[in-house]
């Protein structure tokens, strides 16, 4: 015989965010449900519309949330800056470049006043939590930020210095306020390349499944034109820098690889290059929910869309590599097509660097010829951007798939006439892949004077970029037949947002609309909000901004603008850190290369150099503002128990079941369901306005029924099950 149970003041308390239902003999009182979320959408902000706004960094978007009882709550979003590159953070200036020692490099342009180069550049971010990390000392959590500080755009004497100096990343140690959720920024580290001979202009980069840093090597060096004259590129005053040793002589197959950055607990890091993910104008790599699936960007002229499928989940030391050939079915709106996967060959890290350590160089990879021959096919890849003549050595054949991915890959017929392939994100719950494309022309249009190898891409030109889709699928085999060992293959490819050309400039210098993105580039996919953000890198607007784009409503909406001439960087967006979601965005050499027609840019520029030292500073900072799923949740209305319409919205139980990963049996005889889901039961019947969560009796605000031979529940108390 069961015991009874005795009923105290915490027994009264809510269970599972429900109100109990006493037994028969006591009061019943109804259950205090709260409204679920019905609809999250932003509201944009103007354009900038002086010259004051024009050199700032800021936003005047918000974020309107409709819930299921109709009521409306508004979030406004504001920019909060961490810090500008030029700042020193507990003694190390945040974008200072430094030797192989880690000591800085100094700029001595300017006779008789040595400085340290420091970058006016950030670009990724990857915010994210190290379990165990000691506290910061300020009460908050402790959070880690890596940074990518690209390049450094001039000298002291103004002069260039783009891929001269060695560039560098940061790890941050910030505060993240329990209450507010606000960052701060309490230590600075630089994170140390040695081991891996310096770190080549990082672009972009993201944060991995298993909580890792993926760092790029953009813009890799003609190893051809390499060792025809060393100083037809960048590697040697690169190395003689990084190493401060003018004799040094460098290697350009050292760069141009996929970075993976560790932070320990202890704050320290460590650092490996991904030899065997191929070598090419990496833009980022981003890893699909199997962990083993890589998409990456290819940023240039030329260029290709590569994949990469790890031997092993959590593991990217080993696997294989592919390219893609574009099979066209459409040219319109940045156009479509189907994908077709060429294999390039299957390597390890320690393979492909056993290459490099052999000293191994162009000539010993491929045979060339100055026109058509025999035995040689004609390709034109980024970064020759010229058609070449040439065929593989024998036994080269790994060689050349690894440390000259594109070239080989042309041969073997994947298509390289992307342009300026920049980020890259995921939608896992759709399988979507989202690539930009910053500006859709040269190579991406039909080749009117019939001069390429050949010409698998003709879309209709446009200036102004395009982000693609591509779907994914698994079951797919490559060009000759073999599996693919991975369900989520590209398949296929098509334009999802455009902008648009202007025949003549605005006002203030635009050659595309703005009130649509401009040469898109940074990209990333929030999974709660169901919505992608856009980073701008335009030349053709006037200032560059972020966008969010809802995928399910195909609404645009401007959230952020940074200064003229800036690009905006290191977007990330991060869902429910702690309680707290962020869209963490940078801007980097403000007042670069501006197209705003005089007097405006004077006044601009005025305004830029107050706000960014006199244009020498970038800025590393996030969107705050942004809600989180659980603030919504913690935040909704109630909607009965008091003088508010009860949220009487359904959902058929069957397909919510499984998309929870619950289990359902049905009971015919009493018309009875229970949901087990983990430790944790739902029992419902047809008919009844009760149910019971686990042993609690809870009131629901519409009795279960059957629709067309499907249970329907309410949708506000299976939201409260579900999260059980």
């Amino acid at each position: 015989m069961k015991r009874k149970r005795k009923w105290n003041k915490r027994l009264l308390a809510p269970v599972l965010g429900l109100a109990v239902v006493l037994p028969a003999a006591l009061p019943i009182h109804a259950a205090s449900i709260q409204a679920t979320v019905k609809s999250i959408e932003f509201i944009g902000m103007a354009a900038p519309a002086d010259a004051k706004q024009m050199a700032q960094v800021y936003s005047g978007a918000s974020v309107k949330v409709t819930y299921s009882d109709n009521s409306v709550k508004t979030f406004p979003l504001t920019y909060k800056t961490l810090f500008k590159s030029t700042d020193s953070i507990g003694g190390t200036i945040a974008g200072v470049s430094v030797d192989a020692k880690g000591k800085p490099i100094m700029d001595t342009s300017v006779p008789n006043n040595p400085v340290p180069f420091v970058s006016d550049s950030p670009d990724a971010n990857s915010l994210f939590q190290v379990p165990g990390m000691s506290p910061t000392g300020l009460s908050g959590n402790a959070l880690s930020l890596v940074t990518h500080y690209e390049y450094i755009t001039a000298n002291n004497a103004g002069k260039s210095a783009y891929g001269i100096v060695p560039a560098s990343m940061s790890l941050t140690k910030l505060d993240q306020n329990k209450k507010t959720g606000e960052l701060t920024p309490t230590e600075l580290n630089k994170i140390d390349f040695s081991g891996v001979a310096g770190l080549w202009i990082p672009c972009n980069g993201s944060l991995s499944p298993w909580n890792t840093h993926l760092g790029s090597e953009e813009y890799e060096a003609d190893a051809r034109a390499y060792e025809a004259d060393p100083k037809q590129t960048y590697v040697g005053s690169f190395v003689q820098n990084y190493y401060q040793d003018t004799t040094k002589v460098g290697n350009p197959y050292n760069y141009n690889y996929i970075v993976e950055v560790t932070v320990n607990k202890d704050n320290t890091s460590s650092v490996v290059k991904h030899y065997s993910l191929g070598r090419f104008s990496h833009e980022l790599a981003k890893v699909a929910p199997d962990n083993k699936t890589v998409y990456f960007g290819d940023d240039g002229g030329n260029t290709m869309l590569f994949m990469y499928v790890a031997d092993k989940e959590k593991d990217l030391s080993s696997g294989t590599l592919y390219a893609a050939k574009w099979i066209q079915t459409s040219a319109a709106n940045g156009g479509s097509a189907n994908l077709q996967w060429i294999k390039l060959g299957h390597a390890s890290d320690s393979e492909v660097k056993s290459y490099i350590d052999q000293g191994l160089k162009f000539s010993d990879l491929f045979e060339t010829s100055d026109k058509p021959a025999d035995g040689f096919k004609a390709i034109k890849t980024y970064p020759s951007g010229k058609v070449e003549y040439l065929k593989v050595k024998p036994g080269m054949e790994k060689a050349a798939a690894f440390l000259e991915s594109r070239r080989y890959a042309a041969l073997l017929g994947a298509t390289s006439e992307f342009n300026k392939m920049e980020g890259v994100t995921l939608n896992v719950q759709d399988k979507k892949v989202y690539v930009a494309m910053s500006y859709v022309e040269k190579a991406m249009e039909k080749d009117a004077k019939g001069t390429d190898p050949v010409d698998d891409i003709h879309v209709d030109k446009i200036s102004a970029g395009v982000t693609y889709e591509l779907a994914l699928t698994g079951g797919q085999k490559d060009k000759n037949g073999a599996a693919i060992d991975s369900a989520y293959v590209p398949q296929t490819m098509k334009g999802l947002v455009w902008g648009e050309d202007l025949a003549t400039p605005d006002a203030k210098g635009n050659t595309a609309a703005d009130d649509k993105v401009a040469n898109p580039d940074n990209v990333s996919y929030s999974e709660q909000l169901r919505t992608l953000f856009i980073g701008e890198d335009s030349g053709k607007h006037a200032n560059n901004y972020v966008w969010a784009y809802n995928i399910d409503t195909h609404r645009l909406s401007r959230i952020l603008s940074t200064p003229s001439g800036a690009e905006a960087t290191g977007l990330q967006v991060v869902d429910d850190l702690n309680g707290f979601s962020y869209v963490m965005s940078n801007l980097q050499h403000p007042g670069d290369e501006m197209i705003v027609p005089e007097p405006l840019k004077a006044e601009v520029l005025h305004n830029i150099d107050m706000n960014f030292n006199n244009r020498k500073s970038g800025m590393v900072g996030y969107l705050s503002g942004l809600p989180s799923m659980k603030q919504l949740k913690d935040d909704a209305p109630v909607l009965s128990g008091g003088n508010k319409a009860v949220d009487k919205s359904l959902i058929v139980l069957r397909d919510e079941t499984k998309a929870a990963g619950a289990t359902l049996e049905w009971h015919g005889k009493n018309k009875e369901v229970v949901v087990t889901k983990g430790t944790h039961k739902l029992t419902l019947r047809v008919g009844a306005k009760t149910a019971l969560i686990d042993s609690v009796t809870v009131n629901l605000p519409v009795a279960t029924q059957v629709v067309k031979g499907k249970v329907m529940f309410s949708a506000s108390v299976w939201n409260q099950f579900a999260e059980t």
